[in-house]
C-alpha cells in the first residue's frame, strides 16, 4: 500500500471522472485538473467566486463549478480550454445544481425552491419545471439515463412527475399518498420508484415506471420513522434505516420484509466476529496475522490494530438528548457491497461501531468497533472491501478476511475526514481538511489480507 504526496483542496470538493482518467479538485477560486496516474496538472481554471459543488459530466468532458452565493455556475471543457459556459439565475438565486445524464444540460435549482431552471449547453435553450419540492432527495435520475423522477409540492399535496431526459417531456405526474414526502429513488434497474415519508412518519412506497402504486410498506404508526434508505445493486432488495435503530429489508417480489437487523448494545451472536481497535506503542518486532494487523513506519507516537473479542461483547453508547432536535439516534447510514452480498450499517448512538450484515445469510457478519466516531464509510467498487475513516491519521478497512489499520505517512497530521475510491477499485482518495492525498491498493501483502 502506497500513498502519494499531499495536494491542498476546499471544501471537500475533490472528483474523479466517471472514465477514471482525471482526478479534478478545487482550491478555493481555481479548479485543479490533474492525470490520476501521473497527479500531474493538466488543467488549470479560475471561477469568478469560492466554489460551492463541482460535478464531472457522465462523458468526462465538461465539469461544473457552482457558486451558491453568487447565484452563478461557470462549465468548463477539457478538450477545449479555452472554451467555457456562466449561467447566472440572477436575483432569484440558487440552492444546487447538477449535470443531467447525458452531460449536455445543467439543471439548476433556486432558492426556495422557486423552480429548476434546465439549461441546454448544445442549443442554448431554457426551460422551467415549477413546483419543486424541498426535502431531502427531491430529485433522482434512473440508472440508465432514461428517466428523471421528481417530488412536487402543489395545494399542500405531494406529487411525483416523470420526466423524458431526452426532450424533457413530462411522461407521467402522479399524487403520491404521502403527508410530507422526504424523498425519492429509483432501483438500480429502473423499474421501480420508491417515494418515502419524513422522519415523522414511517411510511415506503413502491411506484412502477407508469405511476401505478406496486405497494406499501410500515413497520408503525409512532412518529419518528425513517432515517435512511439504499437500494442494493441488484435491486432485489431495498434496506430501510429507522430511528427504532433497526434495518429492514424488502424484498423486489412481495415488498415483504425478509429480514430485520437489530443494533443492540451487547453482541451474543457467536458467529459474529467482533473486531475491536486498539492503539499501541509501535513494536520493532510485530506478529503480523490475518485478525492480528498492525500497519505503518514504527517512528508514529501511536499505532492501531484490531483485536478480535468473544462474546458477549458490550458496545459503548451514547443516549441522546431528549430536548435537542435531530436526536443522535437510528439508523443514518447505509451501504450495499458493489456484488449485494453485504450491508454496512451506522447507528447513530453507536458512532464508533460500523456493523456488516451478509446478505445471503441474512445475519451479522461483523462488528467494527473503531476508538472515534466513524466520519465515513464506502465500499469497493469492484469486491467486497469497506473503507472507513474516522477523522484521525488512519485508513480502516474491512473484508471477510479480516480488518487493518493503516497511518497515513503523510506530513503535518493528515486527518482523514472523509474518503472514496476510484472506479477501478485500485486506489483511494483521502480528503483531509485542507488536503488531500491518494492511497494506492497495491502491495502483495495487502492483497493476501484483504
Amino acid at each position: 500500500m502506497n500513498f502519494s504526496e499531499v495536494f491542498k483542496q476546499s471544501n471537500q470538493l475533490c472528483k474523479v471522472s466517471p472514465d477514471g482518467k482525471y482526478l479534478a479538485t478545487c482550491v478555493q477560486y481555481r479548479l485543479v485538473v490533474r492525470d490520476v496516474a501521473t497527479l500531474q496538472i493538466l488543467q488549470l481554471y479560475t471561477c469568478l467566486d469560492q466554489v460551492s459543488h463541482m460535478e464531472w459530466s457522465s462523458d468526462s468532458q465538461f465539469i461544473l463549478c457552482a457558486m451558491y452565493k453568487r447565484g452563478l455556475v461557470q462549465v468548463w471543457s477539457l478538450e477545449q480550454p479555452d472554451w467555457h459556459c456562466k449561467i447566472d439565475e440572477g436575483s432569484i438565486g440558487l440552492v444546487a445544481s447538477r449535470w443531467s445524464p447525458d452531460g449536455r444540460h445543467v439543471l439548476n435549482t433556486t432558492e426556495f425552491s422557486l423552480r429548476i431552471t434546465v439549461w441546454s449547453l448544445c442549443t442554448k435553450a431554457v426551460s422551467y419545471i415549477k413546483y419543486p419540492k424541498a426535502c431531502q432527495k427531491g430529485l433522482d435520475f434512473s440508472r440508465d439515463g432514461c428517466y428523471m423522477a421528481l417530488a412536487e409540492r402543489r395545494d399542500c399535496k405531494d406529487y411525483v412527475s416523470i420526466f423524458v431526459c431526452d426532450d424533457w417531456h413530462l411522461l407521467r405526474h402522479f399524487e403520491t399518498e404521502t403527508q410530507d414526502l422526504a424523498g425519492v429513488e429509483w432501483s438500480p434497474n429502473g423499474c421501480v420508484l420508491a417515494v418515502w415519508e419524513s422522519c415523522l412518519e414511517y411510511k415506503v412506497l413502491l411506484y412502477s415506471l407508469d405511476g401505478r402504486l406496486l405497494s406499501t410498506y410500515s413497520a408503525y404508526e409512532w412518529s419518528l420513522g425513517i432515517k435512511s434508505v439504499s437500494w442494493s445493486p441488484s435491486s432485489q432488495f431495498l434496506a430501510i434505516g429507522s430511528y427504532d435503530e433497526m434495518v429492514r429489508i424488502l424484498n423486489h417480489i412481495t415488498w415483504k420484509t425478509v429480514a430485520q437487523f437489530q443494533h443492540p448494545s451487547s453482541i451474543n451472536n457467536t458467529k459474529a466476529v467482533v473486531y475491536k481497535e486498539v492503539e499501541k506503542r509501535p513494536a520493532v518486532s510485530e506478529d503480523l496475522s490475518i485478525h492480528n494487523i498492525s500497519m505503518g513506519s514504527t517512528l508514529f507516537s501511536t499505532q492501531s490494530k484490531y483485536e478480535i473479542f468473544l462474546p458477549p461483547v458490550h458496545l459503548p453508547v451514547v443516549k441522546p438528548d431528549p430536548e435537542r432536535a435531530n436526536p443522535k439516534i437510528g439508523i443514518s447510514s447505509l451501504a450495499f457491497s458493489s456484488d449485494s452480498r453485504y450491508l454496512a450499517t451506522k447507528n447513530d448512538s453507536m458512532a464508533s461501531v460500523v456493523w456488516v450484515w451478509d446478505m445471503q445469510k441474512m445475519s451479522l457478519a461483523a462488528v467494527l468497533e473503531q476508538t472515534a466516531p466513524v466520519r465515513c464509510f464506502q465500499w469497493d467498487p469492484r469486491q467486497a472491501r469497506l473503507a472507513m475513516c474516522t477523522g484521525n491519521n488512519k485508513l480502516y478497512l474491512w473484508s471477510p478476511a479480516g480488518c487493518v489499520a493503516v497511518q497515513v505517512p503523510a506530513e503535518g497530521g493528515f486527518q482523514v475526514q472523509s474518503l472514496s475510491w476510484h472506479s477501478s477499485g485500485d486506489s483511494l482518495i483521502l480528503l483531509g481538511k485542507d488536503h488531500l492525498c491518494l492511497c494506492y491498493m497495491e502491495t502483495e501483502q495487502e492483497d493476501k489480507v484483504l
